[in-house]
């Protein structure tokens, strides 16, 4: 598995941006998918984006056209902007990477769009 460091987060007010960062640890294997999940209280765990190596990117309804995944193969990182924020977008993001048989999450950081 690799290692994840992610960055960013933190409390905006609704219609505001935020971006987050994921790095990801040197792989054995070739890091294939990365992505970025949430979690909101009392709900279950929900992708927001992903995007393959090849930048092939999806999202869920909810987030489309106000997210935008990309990332970096020489880094090994992916990013999240997230625009014109709303206060149901507050929730727990986590990185997620897969390389080779292996899935790798981050520790999370906490979304907080107030209204």
């Amino acid at each position: 598995q690799v290692q994840l460091e992610e960055s960013g987060g933190g409390l905006v007010q609704a219609g505001e941006s935020l971006d987050l960062s994921c790095a990801a640890s040197k792989s054995f294997f070739r890091i294939d998918t990365m992505g970025w999940y949430r979690q909101a209280p009392g709900k279950q765990r929900e992708l927001v984006a992903a995007i393959s190596r090849a930048g092939s990117a999806n999202y869920a309804d909810s987030v489309k056209g106000r997210f935008t995944i990309t990332r970096d193969n020489a880094k090994n990182t992916v990013y999240l902007r997230m625009d014109s924020l709303k206060p149901e977008d507050t929730a727990v993001y986590q990185c997620n990477v897969r390389a080779g048989p292996h899935d790798s999450w981050g520790q999370g950081t906490q979304v907080t769009v107030s209204s």
